[in-house]
C-alpha cells in the first residue's frame, strides 16, 4: 500500500518526485505531449518519450550488473540522450560524472578510470571517445549515440525491447564533476549526499508553464549543468540544445523560442554586444525573464551595458564546483554595488583570511574561505591530502581572493592558485609545461595567463631554451605547433616569448607568479 501511495506521490507532487529522482516522469505524468528537450537540428523530444528513454537506460544499466552508488559516464555534447542519461542516474541511484569532451583521450581515459565509471555513453562524433573507453578497463557497458563507435553498442539497438514503464523502485542519484589544481591531474568533487532543489525555488526565479530555458554552453560544465539542465528538467521547461556558440544564431533562438531563461558567461556577453546594431536590432529579446551568469569575472562596462539591452533580467552568481556559500545578486542589487559578486550569504557564511590565518578587516584583500554545510560538504576524490589543504576549520578554499566592503558585499580580486581563466575556461599551467617541455628544444616552460581585453586572460607560454638553440618567429610556430599536436585546442598557447632564465625559489621552482608579473603591470588581473 505504501509502495503504491509513494508511486502515485511522485508522480504528482514535485517533492516526493525530486526526492526520489522521479521529476522527469512527474512532468510526462502532467504534460506528456510538451517539448522537454528540443535539439540543436530542431528535433523536438516530449517529456513522455525522454521519460521512457530513461527508463530504459535505468534497466540497461541494471542488466549490466551496475546497481546504485555504481559510476557512470557520459562523454557527450548538447543532445537529447545527455538528458536521458541523466534523468536515468536520477532515479537509478547512480553517480554520474559529465566529462569535458573537449580533452584528449589519455585524459578523458584518466577520468575514467578515476571516477570508477563502469558504464560510458559515448558520441561518435567525438573522435577521442572509443580510445579513450578502450584504456578502461573496469567498463562493463559502452553504448554510442549519433552513430558507430568502435568496441561500443549502438544506442537503438542496446535499448531495443526494453521496458520503459515506470520504474518502480527509485533510487535518487548522485553526480561527481571534476576540477583541477595547477599540479595537473582531474579531481572529483565527492559529496556523500545528492543535492537536491527545493521546488519553491522554480518560482521565485520566474519559472512557469511557458519557459523556455536555452542552453548555450556546454552542458557537461558545472554551471549549465545545474542552471539549464537540472532548472528547466526540475521545472517542466523546455529546454533548447545549442551546439556551439553563435551570436546571431542565439539571438535569432531566443526570439524564434521565445526563450525566457538562460545561463551565459562574461564572453558570450562580450560577443553578443560586438554584433553590428543592425543585427542587434532585428531579434527582440523582450521574452527573456532571467539570465544567470557567472564563472568569470563581468567587466562592469560589459554589464552595464547587457542590462541597459536586455533589462534588468541579469543575476551573477559567485560559487565553484566544490559549492560554497553560493553569492548571489540581481541587476537592481548590482547597479547599487557595481563590481560586487553580492552580500555575504546568512545561511552559510563566508570569511576573508590573511596569509596568516586572521580574518581581515573590511576593504582588506585576502583568502575567500566558504562555510561547510553539516556533515562536511564535499571531499576531492580519493585525494585526502588534497582536501585537508584546502581547509581551515569547517571552512573550505577555492583559491579566490577577495574583500568584503563595509556593507558585506563581495568584491573579487585575484585567484591564490595559479589557474588561468580564459573565456570562463579553467585552463592549468603545468598541465600546458608538462607538454612543452617536451620539445627538443625547451629546457623549461613557464605558462601564464595575460591580459585579453575579451577573453579576460590568454594563455602564454614562457620558454627558456637549451643551449644551441636561438629563438626565433620559426622555432616559436614550431613549438606551438608540437603544442597543438598534443594538447586540447582550448589549452594551447597564443602566444610564444622566449626568456634567457626563469625566476625560481631557493627550492628551485620556477615562479610562476613573477614571470606573470610583467604583462600585468598597471592593470589588475582578472581571476
Amino acid at each position: 500500500m505504501s509502495e503504491v501511495m509513494t508511486r502515485a506521490a511522485w508522480l504528482t507532487d514535485p517533492e516526493a518526485a525530486a526526492a526520489t529522482g522521479m521529476t522527469t516522469a512527474m512532468w510526462a505524468n502532467l504534460q506528456p505531449d510538451k517539448a522537454a528537450v528540443i535539439d540543436p537540428d530542431g528535433r523536438a523530444v516530449s517529456y513522455a518519450d525522454l521519460n521512457a528513454e530513461a527508463n530504459r537506460i535505468v534497466r540497461l544499466l541494471r542488466g549490466a550488473g551496475l546497481a546504485a552508488g555504481d559510476a557512470v559516464a557520459l562523454v557527450m555534447s548538447n543532445r537529447h540522450e545527455f538528458i536521458a542519461v541523466w534523468a536515468a542516474c536520477r532515479r537509478g541511484g547512480f553517480r554520474l560524472t559529465p566529462v569535458n569532451w573537449h580533452l584528449t583521450a589519455d585524459e578523458i581515459a584518466y577520468i575514467l578510470n578515476d571516477c570508477e565509471a563502469k558504464a560510458v555513453f559515448g558520441e561518435a562524433r567525438i573522435a577521442t571517445c572509443g580510445p579513450a573507453a578502450a584504456q578502461a578497463p573496469e567498463l562493463r557497458l559502452k553504448v554510442a549515440a549519433g552513430g558507430a563507435i568502435d568496441g561500443f553498442q549502438a544506442w537503438d539497438a542496446a535499448l531495443a525491447g526494453l521496458d520503459d514503464s515506470d520504474i518502480d523502485d527509485p533510487v535518487l542519484g548522485n553526480q561527481m564533476l571534476y576540477t583541477s589544481g595547477t599540479t595537473g591531474r582531474p579531481k572529483g568533487v565527492y559529496r556523500a549526499a545528492p543535492a537536491v532543489a527545493a521546488p519553491g525555488i522554480y518560482a521565485l526565479r520566474g519559472y512557469d508553464a511557458q519557459s523556455v530555458q536555452l542552453c548555450a554552453g556546454p552542458a557537461y560544465h558545472a554551471a549549465p549543468l545545474a542552471f539549464d539542465v537540472s532548472f528547466s528538467m526540475g521545472a517542466g521547461a523546455t529546454l533548447v540544445f545549442l551546439d556551439k556558440w553563435d551570436s546571431e544564431a542565439t539571438l535569432r533562438t531566443i526570439q524564434e523560442r521565445r526563450v525566457t531563461h538562460m545561463h551565459l558567461v562574461p564572453i558570450m556577453f562580450q560577443r553578443l554586444l560586438a554584433l553590428p546594431a543592425e543585427v542587434k536590432a532585428r531579434y527582440s529579446v523582450a521574452s527573456v525573464k532571467f539570465l544567470i551568469h557567472g564563472a568569470a569575472p563581468c567587466p562592469p562596462e560589459v554589464k552595464h551595458a547587457m542590462i541597459e539591452w536586455f533589462g534588468p533580467v541579469l543575476t551573477e552568481y559567485y560559487a565553484g564546483s566544490e559549492g560554497g556559500a553560493g553569492f548571489l545578486i540581481d541587476s537592481h542589487e548590482w547597479l547599487r554595488k557595481p563590481g560586487s559578486v553580492g552580500k555575504r550569504p546568512e545561511l552559510l557564511g563566508s570569511k576573508i583570511l590573511d596569509e596568516a590565518g586572521n580574518e581581515c578587516p573590511p576593504n582588506v584583500a585576502g583568502t575567500i574561505y566558504h562555510q561547510l554545510p553539516p556533515g562536511g560538504g564535499f571531499t576531492y576524490y580519493k585525494d585526502e591530502k588534497k582536501t585537508q589543504s584546502s581547509r581551515v576549520g569547517d571552512y573550505f578554499t577555492m583559491g579566490d581572493m577577495g574583500y568584503f566592503d563595509d556593507d558585506g558585499y563581495l568584491f573579487l580580486t585575484g585567484r591564490s592558485a595559479e589557474t588561468i581563466i580564459s573565456g570562463g575556461v579553467n585552463i592549468y599551467p603545468q598541465e600546458v609545461d608538462n607538454e612543452l617541455i617536451k620539445h627538443e628544444a625547451v629546457a623549461d616552460s613557464a605558462t601564464v595567463g595575460v591580459p585579453h581585453d575579451e577573453w579576460g586572460e590568454q594563455v602564454k607560454a614562457v620558454i627558456l631554451l637549451k643551449p644551441g638553440y636561438e629563438p626565433s618567429d620559426l622555432l616559436a610556430d614550431e613549438i606551438l605547433a608540437f603544442a597543438r599536436d598534443s594538447l586540447p585546442s582550448f589549452k594551447v598557447p597564443r602566444s610564444l616569448d622566449f626568456v634567457t632564465e626563469l625566476p625560481r625559489s631557493e627550492a628551485g621552482k620556477v615562479q610562476r607568479n613573477k614571470v606573470r608579473a610583467p604583462y600585468w603591470e598597471g592593470r589588475a588581473r582578472q581571476i
